[in-house]
């Protein structure tokens, strides 16, 4: 085989290698990282906001919410993890979703967002979300 073609042949393996559709483990989908911080858990806004539904896409947690504004542009958000890991079955960790919403208008405005959830794995192949906010739970299973 001459050298060309072992060199086509790697290039078109390699763009398959590149190519899988494995959603699971798929997580440049997600819109943000989900930040792992105490301190933070305890200090970011906490703006009024109204959580609608959480989904579980692989490894992003789609969390579809909303809050009054004028167009939820100039919102910032994070999914904060408090770090804290309780030793139940199955574990749990304790989350919520900060807003930081300086919009003064009445209109109430409804977005969806997805959080990479990867580092909130624990031992095992299962952990039960809670989230703050929505005081409902979610299981990522993985």
């Amino acid at each position: 085989m001459n050298t060309k073609k072992l060199i086509g042949l790697i290039v078109i393996f390699g763009i398959l290698a590149c190519n899988s559709d494995d959603d699971n483990n798929n997580t440049d989908s997600c819109d943000q990282l989900t930040v792992i911080n105490s301190k933070q858990y305890v200090s970011e806004p906490n703006h009024n906001l109204t959580i609608s539904s959480l989904k579980i896409n692989g490894n992003c947690l789609k969390i579809s919410f909303g809050s009054s504004g004028c167009s939820g542009d100039t919102w910032e958000l994070k999914l904060i993890d408090s770090e804290e890991i309780l030793e139940t079955n199955p574990p749990q960790r304790n989350l919520r979703l900060s807003l930081k919403n300086e919009e003064l208008c009445n209109a109430f405005i409804t977005k969806e967002i997805s959080f990479n959830i990867l580092g909130l794995k624990v031992d095992g192949n299962k952990v039960l979300l809670n989230i703050k906010n929505s005081d409902d739970q979610i299981l990522y299973e993985y």
